[in-house]
Parts: C-alpha cells; sequence; structure tokens
C-alpha cells in the first residue's frame, strides 16, 4: 500500500493521494488499511513520503563515497529512469507534498518534505567536501545541485523530454569540476606561503 500510495504520489500529487486511490492501486481490501494504517490518510501518506525519500536518499547516499560526479550521475540516472518508464508522467513524490495542501494545517508533511530534502543535501554536500570543497561552498553548491535537478524533473514532465534534465546535469558537472578546481588552486596558494 505504502508503494502505491508512492506511486499515486509521483503521479497526481499529494492530494489524490486518498484511501481510495491507494486501495485501487494496490488491490488491498479496505480493512488492511484501517489495520496497518489507523490514522488513514495522513498515516499513509506521511509513510509513502518517507519511504520515497529514504530510498533517494539511500541512493545518494550510497555513492557520495565516490565524490559529487558519482553522485549527481546516479541521481540524475534515478530521475531519467523514472521519467522515461512513466512516459513522464512520474516526477517527485517529495516535491509533490512539498507544494501541496496535504496537511490540514500545513507543517507536518512540509516539514517532513525540507527534512528528506536537507538528507539529500546533506548527502551532496559530503560528496563535495571529499572532492576537496570547503563546507561553505559545498553547501551552497550541494542546494543548487537537488534544487535544479528537482526543477529539471518538473520541466522533463511538462516537456515530455530527459532533455531539461541532461542539461542541467551538463551544466552542474561544469559547476562541480570548476569549484574543484578553485578549490585546489587555493589550496596550491596556501601551501606556497
Amino acid at each position: 500500500m505504502v508503494i502505491s500510495a508512492v506511486e499515486v504520489l509521483r503521479e497526481r500529487g499529494a492530494d489524490a493521494v486518498t484511501l481510495d486511490a491507494v486501495l485501487t492501486r494496490s488491490g488491498a481490501p479496505r480493512g488492511s488499511i484501517y489495520h496497518h494504517f489507523p490514522g488513514g490518510r495522513s498515516e499513509i501518506l506521511a509513510d509513502a513520503l518517507q519511504f520515497a525519500g529514504n530510498a533517494i536518499a539511500v541512493l545518494i547516499e550510497r555513492v557520495a563515497e565516490a565524490g559529487a560526479g558519482r553522485a549527481l550521475g546516479e541521481f540524475s540516472d534515478f530521475w531519467k529512469k523514472i521519467l522515461e518508464e512513466s512516459n513522464f508522467t512520474a516526477g517527485c513524490p517529495v516535491v509533490s507534498v512539498a507544494v501541496s495542501n496535504a496537511d490540514d494545517d500545513g507543517s507536518h508533511l512540509t516539514s517532513q518534505a525540507g527534512d528528506i530534502f536537507e538528507r539529500w543535501c546533506n548527502a551532496m554536500r559530503g560528496a563535495l567536501v571529499r572532492d576537496g570543497l570547503s563546507p561553505s561552498s559545498a553547501d551552497r553548491l550541494a542546494t543548487m545541485v537537488v534544487a535544479s535537478v528537482e526543477g529539471a524533473v518538473v520541466l522533463c514532465r511538462a516537456r515530455r523530454s530527459s532533455a531539461p534534465l541532461d542539461d542541467v546535469v551538463r551544466g552542474l558537472d561544469l559547476l562541480i569540476e570548476t569549484e574543484k578546481f578553485l578549490a585546489r588552486k587555493s589550496v596550491q596558494k596556501r601551501n606556497r606561503r
């Protein structure tokens, strides 16, 4: 049921995640949703958001040791596969929650989405620091990477093409390499003093 909720989130947004939509997609009997999710819609939505966010975070964290370029490539490849396999109908479930009115008061799920994005940025930040960037440069660039890739996913859906994601990744790769070059030059300059 959680995977079904993630699929609905990706394709139709947070507001479309209803108990009926999850049951229809999953084929589960109605009683099972009340057994596993006594909190109803808000609980299944929170669980789906966490499941999707964790899956992507683990992907980035797993390859971050190999550097920012590899982490960016894996992040991009993940989204390209999702987009192309869904015929550009699936987007980011975390974005769908962040921009929706899924909460009655708008705070719990939005805060959860913010925490997930922060985890993604932290993973990318770690890769950039391992590549030699200062923590402040890595922080700025990690935010840019996550925001740019997520924005590119939205453009890909609208254009029904993965070209925006390819363009963004090429630009980010160049920026990452430039930042690494400048960090190395800065270290060399300090060492000469």
